[in-house]
């Protein structure tokens, strides 16, 4: 086989496997369908009134404004709940307001603390009450996202939780003493 033979076919293998990889990588690029943000950035200072009151700040540990976590809250709502379990937590957002305004004449965000923390306990109370089986009410998603994005967050981490960065040796039986719970 002579030198331009050689370089003919192996501009062939390689302009093909350029050509042929495109064509078939584009079957990949199927249209991305945006789902509509269910959570806007108007919701997102509520949320953080309600993370607040979940999870206040203290001197041990910072609270839910100081860990971020209304852009977690958002995110996590809009991206992985499901169009329902979003659509139960957005609706839930306004049964807050509603309440407030209803019972105590003022919107959530201009209440005071123990007045959120009574309405909050409020919606807290219904779940005891009336949770269906299959279908999770506002409270619960809203709890279990904060806590979530809490504990994960760095100051949740590491100021809330004893954190060890650096797995020690294995105890098989700890004692309970009352205080915050080891993360590993």
């Amino acid at each position: 086989m002579e030198r331009r033979d050689t370089l003919k076919l192996k501009a062939t293998i390689l302009g093909g496997s350029i050509i042929g990889s495109q064509f078939f990588l584009s079957g990949c690029d199927a249209p991305h369908k945006k789902r509509s943000e269910m959570v806007t950035n108007d919701n997102v200072r509520f949320l953080d009134e309600i993370g607040e009151t979940i999870l206040p700040d203290t001197e041990e540990s910072p609270g839910a404004k100081v860990a971020y976590i209304r852009a977690f809250m958002k995110i996590i709502v809009n991206d992985c709940y499901s169009k329902d379990d979003a659509s139960i937590f957005v609706d839930g957002i306004g049964k807050v307001e509603e309440k407030s305004i209803d019972e105590l004449g003022e919107s959530f965000l201009s209440l005071s603390k123990e007045k959120k923390l009574r309405i909050l306990t409020q919606f807290d109370e219904g779940i005891k009450k009336s949770h269906i089986f299959g279908e999770a009410p506002f409270p619960y998603h809203a709890q279990r996202t904060y806590l979530l994005g809490y504990f994960i967050s760095e100051g949740g981490a590491t100021e809330a939780l004893r954190y060890n960065s650096v797995p020690d040796r294995f105890e098989g039986y700890i004692l309970y003493n009352g205080k915050s719970a080891w993360i590993s």
